[in-house]
């Protein structure tokens, strides 16, 4: 007899300061119930990170990798979780942009990526745009190194700041030539998703040709009657993975919370 197969939340957020943004973690908890909390942007050295405020949220077991001010990542969970034994220094920077972590799940870990990838700056030239050079050997380097290493029940998630799909961004023509959705970028996004034979997980529910967007821009005076958003956060399963999917959730209201991140929550819960 086969055995009932375990449900398992697992989300993404970039928080835009994990200080200034805690008071909303039960917000996004009462939402979604996940499992696991992978947060980008966290913006905090390690020994700063608000441990007590997640703990009390269910989080019992919490891995962080932080700097003062910038960048960080982290990955909060209910189940056990183990650091992997290769954490890469992407471009070697030391820029705190991801962490990798085996989750303890039924039958064999789950492996888990949280990733923060460079935004990129504003001109998508990177022979006068230090930043876009930046980005875009991130992305090579990410690609190579998942070639080279196969995923298998992994999941990959986080902030990667590029809107890959047409219908990812609020007009495909006007932002043709705006970081996060120029050719190069998308191009270098989906080749790093092909390496690993993932399957975009939010897209695989929702259609393509529906307009799909987690990040609104703090510039805009009415972000949510304009809606002139972008498809910037991510989670991807390894190709076995796949029909273990059974749900997502993209969690447009956290945008209009008091003190918001530009950016929302997504889940999906998988069935394993």
């Amino acid at each position: 007899m086969a055995r009932p197969r375990q449900r398992l939340r697992v989300a993404s957020w970039n928080i835009n300061s994990v200080r200034l943004r805690k008071g909303l973690l039960p917000e996004v908890v009462a939402a979604l119930a996940p499992d696991v909390l992978c947060l980008q942007e966290t913006k905090c050295p390690d020994a700063a990170f608000p441990h007590a405020e997640a703990e009390a949220l269910g989080f019992r077991h919490r891995l962080v990798r932080g700097m003062k001010g910038y960048n960080g990542v982290a990955v909060l969970s209910r189940r056990p979780i183990l650091a992997l034994p290769e954490q890469p220094d992407w471009c070697g920077k030391g820029d705190c942009r991801y962490l990798g972590v085996a989750v303890d799940v039924p039958g064999e870990p789950l492996i888990l990526h949280d990733f923060y990838v460079p935004a990129g700056g504003d001109l998508p030239d990177p022979a006068a745009n230090p930043k876009f050079a930046h980005k875009l050997n991130f992305l090579a380097e990410a690609t190579e190194w998942t070639r080279r290493n196969p995923p298998r029940r992994a999941v990959l998630l986080g902030d990667l700041n590029i809107a890959p799909l047409p219908q990812d961004v609020w007009n495909h023509k006007a932002l043709l030539e705006v970081v996060s959705h120029t050719p190069v970028e998308t191009e270098g996004l989906l080749a790093w998703q092909r390496a690993g034979g993932f399957v975009d997980a939010i897209r695989h529910f929702v259609p393509a040709e529906e307009k799909l967007f987690t990040w609104w821009s703090y510039r805009a005076r009415d972000w949510a009657a304009s809606d002139r958003g972008r498809r910037l956060d991510h989670i991807w399963v390894s190709a076995d993975l796949a029909g273990a999917l059974v749900g997502q959730v993209v969690l447009k209201a956290a945008r209009g919370w008091p003190n918001p991140s530009d950016h929302v929550p997504v889940m999906v819960e998988l069935a394993l």
